[in-house]
């Protein structure tokens, strides 16, 4: 099979390429294309991996580099989209602006997140386009941040063959089904939201429930990540685990602060981190793999830390910081379509009707059964009021996001930016918007 990797010059790509080489069944990848606009990245890239593959020499794997984007399309089974437009350069200019305005800049959940969505919404529609002339057959599996709102944009174009994929579910649900000595692969978990938007509100094996026993146990409820930032009475209180993410809505004022008083903000961090182990892999190659190793042990270690400081949570845990996220959940699902290995996973996928507070085409983040058809979400539980009223909200956040980047509204782009429950001012989001315009020429549609 023939899978092509968009943003193949990545810091997380030798991650899927370590997954592929580990795969023993068939049909498996045998052709893997990274395109990416760097050249200098792809380079960087896949001298890690040929580091990598030299360690597993009976695996046979051809890795090919391009900037062409036609070419890297043609032919292939399956589409990894991990784009990021306007580089980690970018996310550091989307938070300074919010933090400067005393708004919270995080790429996904906060302002910063609807100006990185207005400039990768019209490539990613484009890329969709290309998909569906050059691929159609292809499932398309999006990594691109904001995820939810980029997955509804491509879906206008490829349907049900875009999913949108992203690991914290899945590592909310593998940290509660140890808590309860559960197998999770034995259990059902009832989750659903949006994209860093969700609540986990019960674990169920042959119809129990276990998850009151956690929320019944404030030893156990205060021992892992998401209690440890949230406080096990506060997770009593909602009855239900959320997403690590939602402690940017639910502590919005001590996130705030945080961020403002950091010596730098995530992308500042990011961005030094990254330019010194491209630089240094130019200048010896020989040592990449090593390098890449001791920058994503950095990375993992430092994932959330301004939020856990604040939180008092501590370090993060050895097993947190565990390969068997992104690239699991994807491999994860190019086995159930291509082997017809019918599996259970948390992925952004079109509403149908599994929730009824959006509509049927809204991509929403549930459970689904997968198989060589695809996802098919299954029943869950309906959200709480609380719950539901902030997903209404931040999906029409969404929808105004990408209704700006369809159109090139600056009035739709505004409406997002305001009506953000973590902006709160109309005057904000204007002095918001403009200076994201200025910074970025991508923005430059927006009339």
């Amino acid at each position: 099979m023939k899978l092509v990797i968009l943003g193949g010059g990545g810091f997380r790509v030798p991650l899927i390429h370590r997954a592929l080489l580990a795969e023993r069944g068939e049909p498996r990848v045998t052709d893997l294309v990274l395109y990416d606009v760097d050249l200098n990245r792809l380079t960087a890239i896949r001298h890690v991996l040929d580091q990598q593959a030299a360690l597993e020499p009976g695996v046979a794997i051809g890795v090919s580099v391009t900037t062409d984007l036609k070419e890297a399309l043609i032919g292939a089974d399956f589409v990894f989209s991990a784009i990021r437009v306007g580089g980690l350069e970018g996310r550091v200019i989307d938070e300074r602006v919010a933090l400067d305005l005393g708004v919270l800049g995080q790429e996904t959940v906060g302002a910063g997140g609807i100006s990185y969505g207005l400039r990768t919404v019209p490539v990613a529609i484009e890329v969709a386009r290309l998909i569906a002339e050059l691929a159609p057959n292809a499932w398309t599996i999006n990594f691109t941040n904001p995820a939810g709102l980029v997955t509804e944009a491509m879906a206008a174009h490829l349907g049900d063959r875009v999913i949108g994929i992203c690991d914290s579910p899945v590592g909310l649900t593998r940290r509660v089904a140890k808590l309860l000595g559960i197998d999770p692969a034995t259990a059902r978990f009832d989750y659903a939201g949006l994209n860093h938007l969700g609540w986990l509100r019960g674990v169920y094996v042959e119809g129990r429930d276990h998850l009151p026993r956690l929320l019944d146990n404030p030893e156990a409820l205060g021992s892992f990540e998401e209690g440890k930032l949230f406080g096990a009475d506060w997770l009593r209180t909602l009855g239900a685990i959320p997403n690590e993410y939602l402690y940017y809505y639910y502590y919005a004022h001590e996130a705030v602060q945080a961020a403002r008083t950091a010596t730098q903000t995530r992308g500042a961090f990011l961005l030094r981190q990254q330019h010194d182990f491209y630089a240094e892999t130019q200048r010896d190659a020989g040592t990449a793999l090593d390098a890449w190793r001791r920058t994503r042990a950095e990375r993992e270690a430092t994932y959330m830390a301004d939020t856990r400081d604040i939180a008092g949570a501590g370090d993060r845990d050895s097993d947190d910081m565990e390969s068997g996220g992104y690239e699991q959940v994807a491999l994860s699902i190019m086995r159930a379509v291509a082997r017809d290995e019918r599996t259970m996973l948390i992925l952004n996928v079109r509403n149908r009707s599994a929730l009824s507070i959006v509509d049927a085409d809204a991509v929403v983040e549930v459970p689904c059964v997968v198989d060589a058809n695809g996802p098919h979400q299954v029943v869950i539980n309906q959200l709480p009021a609380h719950a539901a009223g902030l997903v209404g909200s931040v999906k029409a956040v969404e929808r105004a996001t990408i209704e700006a980047a369809l159109q090139g509204s600056r009035r739709a782009a505004h409406k997002a930016l305001a009506l953000h429950p973590l902006v709160g001012s109309v005057t904000v989001a204007r002095r918001m918007l403009d200076a994201y315009v200025d910074h970025f020429p991508q923005l430059s549609y927006l009339r």
